[in-house]
């Protein structure tokens, strides 16, 4: 045989492909594998790459009449304004605060539940109970400001409602941006913990038992087996999760803002306004597609230089949990 191939076995059949084979020739061996990768390939081509060329907006002053490609074209104006108007800041500092409450306390909150899930005996109660934490996450967000809505309702929310019938003063919820923060993480956390705490519970599940069994059998009790074995064991999962969130740092989460809080509350955008109601509100109430195009571009090229910083930071540490 030549020693320019190579060989491996695929379901006990002995395929051998020459090193220097041509593309077709590749193709064609793999081409069940290319066939299950088309959908993925042209959702990203269509939802991804094609709407590229509307990035053009953020550097023209968009006029309806004359199109993208023919309105007046004014550089980085778009870019200007926010800077100077000091709205790029405040935008950027609350979604950056937000998305690092969510990513920090969510993290940490999953993986505890997730160990303490591990470590319950009875398997009827640990499905009961991931069940019930898992129920959250498929809750609407529309039906999430609804419940939150009727609760904290100046006139007719339940909060107040309680407090009117011990005689307490009611709450003006919806004025007071000094709550909204801790409204808004404790809702979040809500409904995401249950699938976080799942996928760290799943990462655990593929702990060898005998590395367990043998620290018990060393005298490790509960909380060293958890130190010394359990996290380090998680550290791949947590890290790769960790980037992934950071890519997204930038990105906040318009469907909790805008169910709990919306649009358009001036009293409260110190506390909840983000970079998503911010455009949809240059969409859909100043109809400024430029200004808000521009906004998206910072915020996706913002992310991508933080994913690229962050994963060389791991890369400096731990080399093997990258992402690229």
């Amino acid at each position: 045989m030549d020693t320019a191939t190579t060989s491996r076995s695929l379901e006990g059949t002995s395929l051998v492909i020459p090193k220097r084979a041509t593309p077709f020739r590749r193709f064609w061996t793999h081409r069940t594998l290319l066939l299950m990768c088309v959908p993925a390939i042209l959702f990203f081509l269509l939802m991804s790459y094609l709407p590229m060329p509307g990035l053009y907006l953020a550097f023209i002053n968009y006029n309806y009449t004359s199109g993208i490609f023919g309105s007046q074209f004014v550089g980085f104006d778009n870019f200007k304004f926010l800077v100077t108007s000091g709205a790029l800041w405040k935008l950027t500092f609350n979604t950056i605060a937000y998305n690092l409450a969510f990513i920090l306390i969510g993290n940490t909150l999953q993986i505890s539940i997730a160990i303490l899930l591990n470590e319950l005996r009875k398997k009827w109660f640990k499905k009961i109970t991931q069940s019930l934490m898992f129920l959250p996450f498929f809750i609407s967000f529309v039906l999430v400001g609804l419940i939150a809505y009727n609760i904290l309702s100046y006139d007719y929310g339940l909060l107040n409602s309680m407090l009117k019938s011990i005689g307490w003063d009611p709450v003006k919820t919806y004025s007071n941006p000094g709550i909204w923060p801790f409204i808004i993480v404790i809702t979040y956390l809500w409904q995401s913990t249950g699938y976080g705490s799942i996928v760290y519970f799943a990462a655990i599940m593929g702990l060898d038992s005998e590395i367990v069994e043998a620290a018990e059998i060393d005298g490790a009790n509960a909380l060293q087996r958890i130190r010394y074995i359990v996290l380090p064991w998680l550290k791949p999962t947590f890290i790769i999760l960790l980037l992934f969130s950071l890519g997204g740092i930038l990105r906040g989460n318009f469907g909790l803002f805008y169910n709990l809080v919306g649009a358009n509350n001036t009293a409260l955008f110190d506390a909840t306004d983000i970079i998503e109601t911010f455009v949809f509100r240059s969409l859909m109430n100043n109809f400024n597609f430029s200004l808000g195009s521009a906004v998206s571009l910072y915020q996706s090229v913002f992310g991508f230089f933080i994913v690229i910083t962050a994963n060389w930071l791991v890369k400096k540490a731990s080399p093997e949990n990258t992402l690229f």
